[in-house]
């Protein structure tokens, strides 16, 4: 009986595929088949998020080494999200696209990923004979669609690096596991001192070889009978980009628990060296932390943006301050708006009044800055050391500090908006002047004063990572 050449080939990717599964026939989510059911109810996970809370608790031995949570698109992006919230680390993606075999697509013979980086199965490539322009042809393909996804899941913001850094790589299950290992593989590339996989199941066999090529592998399950990764969940709704790229923003990001409304403002005066100065300070419930707002360009404690701000840092159980640093007779004359020193020495003195009272002594401290109070933060920040756990800038001028900046100790955040061009420039000048662990967010469509829809919350959602992620670490530290 003469073979055609179809079933020729049919045989021959039988052949490998026996040896990529010696002990049982190919599973069906390799080849491509509709997953059969078992006959059984194997749901663990209620969805996604529940899954990453309990594979958060998994990962807790990793808090204190500072990790990056990197999930993969596009269902391991909620299960990320879960992660990074509770070890108060950052969230970004790592975009992966599988490299279909040309007759068999559902077969990856590699995978391509963010800078240019491809991975290939060399030992799959050789059996099947393929060429170089037969991988070629493929990848191009599948790096337009990366390149498509990375534009819509970050949109202008920059990858976080992973330079030096632990990298916790979370995906919502795993079959075959080769996707996951070119996302190990790129990860080191990018420079990774560690890379931690995560997921909340995978068969036990996967997990196996998986070990050989991550530093852990961490699961919550591994079934040996396993057919697809949706049979875990109870709810499996496929994640869209539009979905993926709002975790990435924040907006679909629990940050830390809300604890309803903080109590009133206390009315609270100042008592500095030189002069008496006015202020709120607001105390939720079991505070986690105290933030000092230094308030920009003749601003009081009045601003009606930064209380939207503070307000958001209270649902956080974040302690806040708000005084005017200067009196009302010396806004008058301007000059002291840009008088960083004397704004910085008033914030200086206003926390070692802070750090006496009873009510938030012993709490760790942060400072939010807007237009030239962010350089009265940072110039104060420098001045104090330690005792400051973290700064977040607005809006602001940090260039105006740029003969402390490389003395400054806290993790700064600084938050700029798209549109606020000449700001955004000395912001990214001042960055370079920072020694300190750093990073710029850049609000898209946002001017100065953050008016446009939605600015303003994404500002507060930054504001509250930031501060929640380091003073809550400057506690463990403490204890």
């Amino acid at each position: 009986m003469v073979r055609t050449a179809a079933e020729a080939r049919e045989e021959r990717i039988d052949e490998i595929l026996s040896q990529f599964f010696p002990a049982s026939d190919p599973p069906s989510w390799w080849v491509g088949e509709p997953a059969r059911p078992s006959g059984r109810v194997d749901v663990m996970f209620r969805d996604r998020r529940e899954a990453g809370r309990v594979l958060a608790a998994r990962l807790d031995f990793l808090r204190t080494e500072d990790p990056v949570v990197v999930g993969l698109p596009r269902g391991g992006v909620p299960v990320a999200a879960e992660v990074a919230r509770e070890l108060g680390a950052p969230l970004d993606v790592l975009v992966v696209r599988k490299l279909g075999c040309p007759w068999q697509p559902e077969l990856g013979m590699g995978a391509v990923g963010e800078g240019g980086i491809i991975v290939l199965n060399e030992d799959l490539v050789a059996r099947f004979g393929l060429s170089r322009d037969d991988v070629e042809t493929v990848a191009r393909a599948e790096r337009q669609e990366l390149e498509r996804r990375v534009r819509r899941y970050r949109g202008d913001r920059a990858a976080t690096s992973l330079e030096g850094r632990t990298v916790i790589v979370v995906d919502d299950g795993i079959a075959t596991g080769f996707t996951v290992r070119a996302a190990v593989a790129i990860a080191r590339r990018r420079g990774a001192r560690r890379v931690v996989l995560a997921t909340p199941v995978a068969p036990s066999r996967t997990v196996e070889e998986l070990a050989r090529v991550a530093d852990d592998v961490v699961t919550m399950e591994e079934p040996e009978e396993f057919l697809a990764i949706g049979q875990f969940y109870e709810d499996f709704t496929q994640t869209s980009d539009e979905e993926v790229a709002a975790y990435l923003a924040g907006s679909m990001l629990p940050l830390v628990e809300a604890v309803g409304t903080a109590d009133p403002p206390d009315p609270v005066e100042i008592d500095l060296s030189e002069v008496r100065l006015a202020g709120d300070l607001t105390l939720p419930a079991d505070p986690v932390g105290v933030i000092v707002f230094a308030h920009g360009s003749g601003s009081s404690r009045l601003s009606p943006r930064n209380r939207f701000v503070a307000r958001a840092l209270n649902e956080g159980r974040l302690a806040t301050l708000l005084f005017d640093l200067l009196t009302t007779a010396e806004e008058i004359d301007r000059a002291n708006v840009f008088d960083i020193e004397l704004l910085a020495g008033r914030l200086v003195e206003a926390t070692r009044w802070l750090q006496t009272r009873r009510d938030v002594r012993g709490l760790p401290i942060g400072y939010f800055g807007a237009s030239t109070g962010a350089a009265a933060a940072l110039w104060a920040a420098a001045n104090l050391g330690a005792a400051i756990a973290a700064v977040v800038s607005r809006g602001g001028r940090p260039d105006l500090a740029r003969e402390t900046l490389h003395q400054v100790r806290a993790p700064t955040l600084l938050i700029v908006g798209g549109r606020d061009e000449a700001v955004l420039a000395l912001n990214r000048q001042a960055q370079a002047a920072l020694q300190c662990a750093n990073a710029l967010e850049v609000v898209p469509g946002a001017t100065h004063l953050f008016e446009e829809p939605g600015a303003l919350d994404r500002v507060a959602q930054l504001a509250r990572n930031w501060f929640v992620r380091f003073l809550r670490g400057a506690i463990r530290e403490a204890g």
